[in-house]
């Protein structure tokens, strides 16, 4: 099969204005593009000014689309609400996707409570956090809203050696099962897609850092190695890209409460993620331990430059 193209026409989205948190890099970076192909305004958040700058920037002339940006860190509830009632000036947002989050992988053994709370803060409590400024706005002003969360496979087989992420991101499962019946007689929408294995750089970088990747070889983790998936091969970002706009465009207004994979049936044969890094040692740990630091202060070094 060639690469996946989109499925939609051109003006599928028109009059939508779509918030995407966590929309600078990666998987953000493809949903906005693909809202904005097809007609969308969208807002990109994230804590990295200059990055939402030049995305919006790259993306607006790719579509010819408009977006804006805000540095936001959805740690802080008060900086959230700051930013939720900016995007919601002039014409009020239609959909919010919760796409911000973070992770790496570590023994659980070996994790403090400060680092179960960066992961927790952003995934567990940042989604929450957007979703109820988002919510009670639409709510107060009678208007119908739409919320997509991306989690993982693990909110189902678990997630050995990504405990934090794990917890959190079945946390934001049950909530979109929660308010889908809470909020549908509000005429407020919430799903949540699970994807697999996709390129990405906080992939590359914390969950798959250069010392593992070499350690493991070419099968890589349960969960993440191309060659162990049913289908041979990692995810195209197109094709989330269109499970995202069927899921956030006019015409699947029946469709709430639901978490759908889109993993090439990655979980249904692997058992665990991740569970191949239980033969690691220890000093293999700290390797890992230490690339992915060096990725975190390079990161914090580019955010106050």
């Amino acid at each position: 099969m060639g690469e996946a193209k989109t499925m939609f026409r051109p003006d599928l989205m028109q009059g939508e204005k779509i918030l995407v948190t966590g929309g600078g890099t990666g998987l953000g970076r493809a949903m906005t593009r693909a809202f904005m192909e097809l007609g969308a305004e969208c807002i990109i958040w994230g804590r990295r000014g200059g990055v939402l700058e030049d995305t919006a920037a790259e993306l607006e002339a790719a579509t010819g689309g408009t977006c804006r940006t805000a540095a936001v860190d959805i740690r802080s509830a008060g900086a959230i609400e700051e930013a939720m009632e900016d995007a919601f000036s002039g014409r009020p947002l239609t959909g919010l996707v919760n796409n911000a989050a973070g992770n790496f992988v570590s023994p659980t053994e070996r994790l403090s409570a400060n680092a179960f709370n960066a992961i927790a803060s952003i995934v567990a409590h940042g989604t929450f956090n957007c979703t109820v400024a988002a919510g009670r706005r639409w709510i107060e002003a009678g208007k119908n809203g739409n919320i997509l969360s991306i989690v993982a496979s693990w909110v189902w087989n678990g997630g050995p050696f990504t405990v934090p992420s794990a917890m959190s991101k079945a946390g934001v499962a049950v909530m979109t099962q929660s308010l889908a019946v809470e909020w549908g007689n509000r005429g407020i929408r919430v799903n949540a897609i699970a994807p697999g294995p996709f390129p990405s750089e906080g992939m590359e970088k914390r969950l798959m850092p250069e010392p593992l990747s070499k350690k493991l070889g070419a099968e890589g983790a349960d969960g993440m190695g191309a060659a162990g998936n049913p289908m041979g091969r990692w995810g195209r970002h197109r094709e989330l890209m269109n499970l995202a706009c069927f899921l956030m465009a006019p015409g699947a207004e029946y469709l709430t409460g639901e978490v759908i994979a889109i993993d090439g049936a990655q979980w249904l044969a692997g058992g665990g993620n991740f569970s191949a890094m239980s033969k690691l040692s220890g000093s293999d740990w700290d390797m890992i331990g230490k690339a992915i630091k060096d990725t975190n202060a390079a990161d914090r070094a580019e955010r106050t430059a």
